[in-house]
Order: structure tokens, then sequence, then C-alpha cells
């Protein structure tokens, strides 16, 4: 198993991961569980419409925070948007809902990976494991 497929793998076994982002100078936190693994990155995907994605144009520095437990896993860097249809169709595959709700208000989904990034697999005290990812 690659670095990349731990990470996943432990997105997926936590369910709920949280991504923080900066507004102004206000840190901001939400809730996700969409992640897609295809060509070596990690990919999410957000409204272009939500404020999310406005802070993420102003300060692409973000940081997602996972628990499964007693460990965490960080995963920080520079987000990166791409225009990629094929991650839109597979989380509109895996979110139906999602899909018939964007197309009746004509919303666009962003996705983007994290770039120049860390993970780090630790516990409340030790960092356990650190990968590095540059594309």
């Amino acid at each position: 198993m690659s670095d990349i497929e731990k990470v996943d793998r432990y997105l997926g076994e936590a369910g709920l991961f949280f991504l923080a982002t900066v507004d102004g100078d206000q840190p901001k936190c939400r809730p996700l569980g969409l992640h897609i693994l295809q060509d070596e990155k990690i990919y999410f995907a957000i409204g272009t419409f939500k404020e999310v994605y406005k802070q993420m144009q102003a300060n692409p520095k973000v940081e997602i925070v996972a628990s499964r437990g007693n460990d965490l896993l960080r995963y920080y860097g520079v987000a990166k948007f791409e225009d990629n249809q094929d991650v839109v169709d597979k989380a509109f595959a895996v979110l139906p809902d999602l899909k018939a709700q964007y197309e009746e208000n004509g919303w666009e989904m962003g996705v983007f990976y994290i770039d120049d990034a860390t993970v780090e697999f630790r516990n409340m005290f030790t960092v356990d494991e650190t990968y590095n990812f540059k594309y």
C-alpha cells in the first residue's frame, strides 16, 4: 500500500473529517466526508458558491483533521483547485442526491487536492508517522 493510499484509507475509516480554512483573521472549520483517490492524489469537493470556496481562493492554506478514537491524522498544505470532471462525476456517483441538488440550483462543484502537503499520523502526544506529498 502506498503512502497516499494509507491516508485515503484512514479518511475512509474516520468517515467524518474536518477542513480548516481562514476567513480574514478568523479560523473556520467544517465537516466533510467525501474524498476520492485518483492519480495518486486525494481529491475533495466543495461548492464554488460556498464561503469556504471563497476563503480558499483568498488563502489556499488548509488543514484536514480526522480521528479514529485516540489517534489522529493531520493533513495540511496548499489547496490546488483543478478542473476535473472525472472527479466530479465520481463524487456525484457516490452522492446522487447531491448531484440532483447541484443540477436543480445550477451550482458548480470545485475540486481540489492538497499540494506541498504534510500528513502526520499521531496520537495526542507524539507523531508516529509523517509523509510529504508534492505534485
